[in-house]
């Protein structure tokens, strides 16, 4: 073998190590095995729930109106969650609520199959799930620093967490494309059920430490206070929460118009909305792994404005096409600033927060990526009612650009908060890198 042939493939090797570090922790390992199916489940019952929503009574605004109801719960509990999360065994509270979410799935499917669906029940059933996901997200988001044990390796985790995301969210649009023509909405939901199965399996087959019960001198309420006290007391923390709340409320809703974007602006069925979908996903699984490549969070807080304007243009550039295959190229663009925001925002928030407000803080984080959502998706169906599809994807990109621009601006005083965090935590050295390098 040539010695360029060799350094290369040495290289290669080298850099598949870093991008996949955190998998030697056989609990990381375990959860994104299960994960990395159960997610698939997930996104296929994304894609068939506004579908049939939109199928059963042809309303862009009864579809905000749902994803106002499955994402509302999270806005109004995740506070409290937080205190929970923070005061009790995440490890236990995230087996219920996958054993609940599965009990959700199977339920819709059970009514999809026996012909007695309503929309009152995929509202209902909505509520439910957006209930169990504000104790769920603040709960996934704590427990990762405790399956890969070392904070260095935090950032990676959380970015093959994303990559683990998205890649279900590339094939799970497109596969639920499929099945919604073949078999119909309650073959989603059922698949979605029983892929809980899994990663039930290997949360239960982790190895946790049993932690010793610190009787707790404060009242919950007094910690609920703490809790946003500390996360809106922090400037670097407030400002990521305040833009992603920004672009959850103006931005992510595109999400929820994208059936009627297949069908009346692309002239298209349930496989044009789940190949839209599915580029989306395709995009955000190549910014993962670009995050998961990384040595570590520095210059990460640099990237997340650039990503929240390159998802504002993708909207914008959304709007303005009625070709198929270029709205799939801008999807990709969409779903790379998306991810890269939420992702990049959650590794600097979680590596420079104390543990033991974890709980509270990711909670707040919850709110404002899922929690602002509901709002967004009310807004969004009732102006696309007004002024039509295209002309709410221009507005929701705008306001995602202008937010970019204002996080610019406070950037190098944020910095001036975050990088004696990351010389504390040895991420940063004398010699700090330079732009996006690490």
């Amino acid at each position: 073998m040539p010695l360029t042939a060799f350094i290369r493939s040495k290289q290669i090797s080298n850099s598949i190590r870093t991008i996949f570090r955190s998998l030697q922790y056989r609990n990381f390992r375990l959860f994104f095995s299960g994960q990395s199916i159960s997610l698939i489940g997930t996104w296929i019952q994304r894609i068939a729930m506004p579908w049939l929503v939109y199928d059963l009574t042809n309303s862009v605004v009864l579809l905000g109106v749902v994803g106002f109801a499955g994402q509302i719960p999270t806005f109004l509990m995740a506070p409290f969650a937080g205190v929970i999360v923070d005061r009790k065994n995440r490890y236990k509270i995230l087996v219920a609520t996958q054993v609940l979410a599965m009990i959700q799935a199977l339920m819709l499917a059970t009514l999809v199959y026996t012909g007695q669906i309503q929309v009152w029940h995929l509202i209902a059933l909505s509520i439910m799930l957006g209930l169990i996901n504000a104790f769920d997200m603040p709960s996934r988001q704590s427990f990762m620093i405790e399956m890969v044990e070392k904070k260095d390796d935090l950032g990676n985790a959380i970015a093959l967490n994303s990559t683990m995301v998205n890649g279900a969210r590339l094939l799970g649009p497109s596969i639920a494309g499929v099945l919604i023509s073949l078999a119909g909405e309650g073959t989603c939901f059922l698949i979605n059920g029983l892929s809980y199965t899994v990663v039930i399996t290997t949360l239960l087959l982790m190895k946790t430490k049993v932690k010793p019960k610190i009787k707790k001198t404060t009242k919950a309420a007094h910690e609920f206070q703490e809790g946003f006290r500390y996360t809106f007391g922090f400037k670097p923390v407030r400002f990521l929460i305040l833009l992603l709340a920004l672009v959850s409320l103006m931005g992510m809703p595109y999400s929820v118009l994208m059936p009627v974007y297949a069908k009346e602006i692309l002239h298209g069925g349930s496989h044009t909305f789940g190949f839209l979908m599915g580029a989306s996903g395709l995009g955000a699984l190549s910014g993962a792994l670009y995050l998961a490549s990384r040595k570590n969070a520095a210059g990460l807080e640099k990237l997340i404005p650039v990503s929240a304007a390159a998802f504002g243009v993708g909207l914008i550039l959304l709007a303005l096409t009625n070709t198929f295959w270029v709205a799939c190229i801008v999807m990709t663009i969409t779903g790379i600033g998306l991810m890269m925001v939420m992702a990049s925002s959650n590794t600097v928030i979680q590596t420079i927060i104390d543990d033991n407000k974890r709980g509270r803080v990711m909670s707040i984080y919850s709110m404002a990526f899922m929690g602002t959502a509901p709002f967004g998706s009310l807004m969004a169906g009732s102006l696309a009612k007004a002024v039509g599809t295209p002309m709410t994807l221009v507005f929701g990109g705008l306001c995602c650009i202008i937010g970019a621009l204002i996080y610019l601006r406070k950037s190098p005083e944020l910095q001036k908060h975050i990088q004696p965090v990351y010389k504390t935590l040895g991420i940063l050295k004398e010699k700090e890198p330079k732009g996006l390098k690490d």
